[in-house]
């Protein structure tokens, strides 16, 4: 049933569906049909450490960061379907093991930060935490008519026995402890993660930012949706919630947005320290502002 429900029936049921049923499930990984830009998303990337017990295992072009500790790790974000093997293998390269991953959250139900989820929980057997509705999104593999790109993305392998995350819930595994932030606008369930890392007596703010890009299917209108009439507004309120957060180190969903590799390589050698800008979450929101402003003067 998990492939097939509506999603207005979804949300009373997706709670309820056991954790065997996603680890019977073994999605295959080809390429993704349908997505030119993918195969440039998915290219390799050697992992790295961020900072503290925050470490980089995502593809080139979509990001997934490793939060890790003795009593387990949590994971944030699956990329594509076929991001998922290079995911566990960066994993493993950082000597850790994806069958400690206890957590995993997500950002959003696109594509290209949910498709490798599914393949994720049943490799680690991990709960997946993601708001009610990117929740519905990644239940039925697909985003629903709200979304600005609806029916402009593929489908994807869904994902089962998740928990729902709310602005200001909060996740812990051992020590560690993340926070939700809502964050809506270029999709309804964007959501925000923070948490702190620490290297010795010094900690850090880390954000791991969504997307808040004002980008759609041909023919949708920010400034005049029926389908999602509150995605200006809801931009708008997630570039204040963003502003305000306390952030040390940025990471974006996309992490050519935060200006990631152009840290990784001064890294080689400032250290960690190329990757702390406590102005990275404004510049961030203000290249997202110009954006939308840019697109709805071309809608006007």
């Amino acid at each position: 049933m998990p492939l097939t429900l509506p999603r207005t029936l979804a949300m009373t049921t997706l709670l309820a569906i056991p954790a065997t049923l996603a680890l019977a499930q073994a999605p295959a990984t080809p390429p993704t049909p349908g997505c030119d830009v993918c195969a440039a998303w998915n290219a390799d990337q050697a992992p790295f450490r961020i900072f503290g017990n925050t470490y980089y295992v995502g593809v080139k072009g979509l990001s997934s960061v490793l939060v890790t500790s003795p009593q387990g790790h949590v994971l944030i974000d699956g990329g594509l379907p076929e991001s998922a093997p290079k995911i566990i293998a960066n994993i493993d390269a950082l000597g850790f093991r994806i069958e400690d991953v206890k957590l995993i959250l997500n950002s959003h139900g696109h594509i290209d930060h949910a498709g490798g989820l599914a393949e994720l929980q049943r490799r680690s057997n991990a709960l997946v935490a993601a708001s009610p509705s990117a929740a519905l999104d990644l239940a039925s593999g697909e985003v629903g008519p709200d979304d600005p790109q609806y029916h402009a993305l593929p489908k994807y392998p869904p994902v089962t026995d998740m928990r729902l995350a709310r602005e200001g819930g909060q996740f812990n595994v051992g020590p560690i402890v993340l926070t939700a932030h809502a964050t809506p606008g270029h999709t309804p369930g964007g959501l925000s993660w923070t948490w702190e890392s620490c290297d010795g007596p010094r900690c850090l703010n880390m954000v791991y930012a969504d997307s808040l890009n004002a980008v759609s299917r041909p023919g949708f209108r920010f400034s005049a949706s029926s389908e999602y009439p509150n995605a200006v507004d809801d931009l708008r309120r997630s570039f204040a919630t963003l502003e305000k957060l306390p952030c040390d180190v940025l990471i974006s969903a996309h992490p050519e947005a935060s200006q990631l590799w152009e840290r990784l390589e001064a890294s080689v050698t400032a250290g960690s320290e190329a990757f702390v800008d406590q102005q990275a979450c404004r510049a961030y929101v203000a290249a997202a502002r110009a954006l939308l402003e840019a697109r709805l003067e071309q809608e006007r």
